[in-house]
């Protein structure tokens, strides 16, 4: 499974990194990080075996930011 986050869209509401402080936490920029991500781009990608709490990490976030797929 992969995880994207599409930080232009981010608004640093912090959502994610409370309910899935696993896989993302807030940055100096004042946004959210994707915890061991590569940088693609201006985007963070994130290849899982295992969603846990990622799907509700997006489902929660307000800009619709993290893909899963």
């Amino acid at each position: 499974m992969k995880v994207t986050l599409i930080k232009k869209d981010c608004i640093g509401c912090g959502s994610c990194a409370a309910v899935c402080p696993d896989f993302f936490e807030m940055t100096d920029d004042g946004k959210s990080s994707i915890k061991k991500a590569k940088k693609v781009g201006d985007n963070e990608v994130l290849e899982v075996k295992k969603e846990g709490c990622i799907k509700e990490a997006a489902d929660i976030c307000p800009v619709q930011c993290i893909k899963v797929e």
